[in-house]
């Protein structure tokens, strides 16, 4: 049996940008992506604390060290320059696999640093 379980989590992005016309997905600087264990192109469940809306997407990788969060498409239209966002990855695992697994769980700063990694 597999069970779905949160691999990764991004705690208080910041939204820095926005692009209304692109195909639809939320650009994340490379490094913060690496790490908080997120790959190009993965599904993501975001949340935006401003507002409550809560959409999926798919991460596009931005520019490393450029501490870019980006609504892109569609997604340009939950959020403002501003908004605070929590990114969620999962993972579905076996029993036996959970037994030694931990989630990966960055905290960022109103500028994307990194203030806190687990």
């Amino acid at each position: 049996m597999l069970i779905t379980i949160l691999k990764s989590k991004i705690y208080q992005a910041t939204v820095n940008s926005k692009n209304l016309n692109y195909q639809g997905s939320i650009e994340i600087d490379e490094e913060l992506m690496n790490k908080a264990d997120l790959r190009e192109f993965e599904k993501v469940l975001v949340v935006n604390i401003n507002n409550g809306q809560r959409f999926e997407t798919y991460v596009i990788k931005g520019k490393k060290k450029s501490k870019i969060i980006s609504l892109q498409g569609g997604t340009a239209r939950l959020g403002e320059i501003g908004d605070r966002l929590i990114i969620f990855s999962f993972a579905h695992l076996t029993n036996e696999e959970l037994e030694h697994f931990k989630p990966t769980v960055i905290k960022l700063n109103d500028k994307n640093k990194i203030i806190n990694a687990k």
